[in-house]
């Protein structure tokens, strides 16, 4: 068995939790207030420009990699279905997958920035020093993210053997499929994550497309060995250039030199 032929990754459009968190950190924080804070952030809908990045990816995807694919999955968070829907592929049977769900932010979900550095100062302060590890309180970390991504990726090789596949997610998430599917090292996800780099950012859907047919020949390899990333809705946004996927192997030499880069405290 091997993986689709076409793995193509679309981040929902901007949702009333994005604006929401986008006006909390310039200090705006009345969105959180009232039946909005009543919801789980499942339940956030996409704002009117969220709609119109939908249809905007949708008509890119189609005129770009194709009109039809042979298998349709969507997280069950609200912004994604209806991202999904409105990609407007006709006749699209979609699978819902609850694997797919953004991120769970426990604790701090629904919740201004302020009161984060309020009521969880000292947690805020725990992720800036554990990184891809940190779990908010009742929360998933993004390593736990990519633990069960690992469902998903099974999923693609039992059932999608050389199939054309459409997925629509949430921004960690796919961070984490490409930290399985190009086997980025926790270096390379930070650097690539803290990257000032416009084209190494997922905007709201941005459509990260991967392949086993060789852009070039033609030829169709074993693995997904080729991606390129896209931001339909700004295409400055992006590279859309296709890149060969290298995934890293390590000397022993090369391990020790990255170990030795961190300063022993114990000498026992």
């Amino acid at each position: 068995m091997t993986m689709p032929v076409n793995l193509v990754l679309v981040r929902h459009g901007q949702s009333e939790g994005n604006v929401a968190n986008k006006k909390s950190r310039k200090g705006d924080h009345s969105a959180f207030s009232g039946e909005f804070m009543n919801r789980h952030s499942s339940q956030w809908r996409l704002s009117d420009l969220g709609r119109e990045q939908a249809r905007i990816a949708g008509r890119w995807i189609k005129k770009n990699i194709g009109g039809k694919f042979d298998r349709c999955y969507t997280s069950e968070y609200l912004r994604a279905m209806e991202t999904a829907a409105l990609l407007n592929f006709k006749n699209a049977e979609w699978y819902r997958e609850i694997f797919l769900r953004e991120r769970s932010w426990g604790q701090l979900d629904v919740m201004s920035q302020e009161e984060r550095f309020t009521r969880f100062n000292e947690e805020m302060s725990r992720r800036a020093r554990d990184g891809y590890f940190w779990a908010p309180p009742g929360g998933e970390s993004m390593a736990d993210v990519c633990i069960r991504l690992n469902w998903v990726l099974n999923t693609l090789h039992r059932e999608c053997d050389d199939m054309n596949v459409l997925i629509v997610c949430h921004g960690e998430v796919m961070w984490n499929f490409r930290v399985r599917l190009e086997r980025l090292t926790q270096q390379k996800y930070y650097e690539l994550e803290k990257s000032k780099n416009p084209h190494d950012k997922l905007n709201n859907c941005q459509v990260l497309h991967y392949t086993r047919r060789n852009p070039v020949t033609g030829d169709l390899a074993q693995n997904l060995n080729w991606f390129r990333s896209i931001c339909p809705t700004d295409l400055s946004l992006s590279s859309n250039k296709w890149q060969t996927i290298v995934r890293p192997k390590f000397t022993n030499a090369d391990l020790m030199a990255d170990v030795v880069k961190t300063k022993r405290l114990i000498h026992e």
